[in-house]
């Protein structure tokens, strides 16, 4: 069954585009980025819901390179939610260390284990409201599991990169990660909001940088607010 359309708004840019400019500006943007990256995906490794959700409950504060060094060693020990469910703490936290955080991310990784083998059957849910319910997921860490491993668009994974080159490109001037989505998902068509995180992903790591964007050799320039503020 498809589902509802999101009926959120968003305010024009600082280029004082209409909503209508500003939807238009967007999916020249989507598309611009489609052709730089036809197979952009997340660079998380997995081959299951429970190891994507491992995963990407790891990667807080960590890169995805590291998460991928340090998943082989933990899915082999604990490749179930009942394995992992019945870890020890101390156990898990020396398979983890290096992601930072390990205390926690441990904690995490059993809680949300034990919840999903008593309350869900021993499979990930595939929705957003019970995957909240897990320790260690927020909306973020939802939207990467529903999109990637249920290929169900319920909202757009909205971190670091993403939020970044929204407020650069001029597409939502707010910094809560939550409110960059509602903006994003008044402008995109619904079928399009995983692939747009990916894209958005890949630009940020490969050219719109936190510290040195490498704005000259962007193909994308003309529609990136950075480019056209007013002097």
């Amino acid at each position: 069954m498809k589902r509802k359309a999101s009926t959120y708004t968003t305010s024009p840019s600082d280029l004082n585009e209409d909503t209508n400019a500003l939807k238009k500006r967007t999916q020249r943007l989507y598309r611009g980025l489609k052709r730089l990256y036809p197979y952009a995906h997340c660079e998380l490794n997995y081959t299951n819901p429970f190891e994507l959700l491992v995963a990407t409950i790891l990667s807080a504060q960590c890169t995805d390179i590291l998460v991928n060094r340090v998943t082989p060693n933990l899915f082999t020990k604990f490749p179930t939610p009942k394995d992992l469910a019945g870890a020890k703490q101390t156990d898990v936290e020396d398979l983890i260390r290096s992601t930072g955080f390990y205390r926690n991310k441990a904690k995490s990784l059993i809680s949300a284990s034990k919840d999903i083998t008593e309350k869900f059957g021993g499979e990930v849910p595939n929705g957003m409201e019970e995957l909240l319910t897990l320790r260690g997921v927020a909306r973020k860490t939802a939207n990467v599991v529903l999109g990637n491993a249920f290929d169900a668009n319920h909202g757009i994974v909205v971190d670091t990169h993403v939020k970044r080159l929204c407020n650069r490109m001029g597409l939502s001037s707010e910094t809560n990660p939550i409110r960059v989505e509602r903006d994003l998902m008044a402008l995109i068509p619904q079928e399009h909001w995983c692939v747009l995180s990916h894209l958005l992903i890949w630009h940020g790591r490969r050219v719109c940088s936190a510290r040195k964007p490498n704005c000259t050799a962007c193909t994308l320039r003309k529609d990136c607010r950075q480019n056209n503020l007013p002097s």
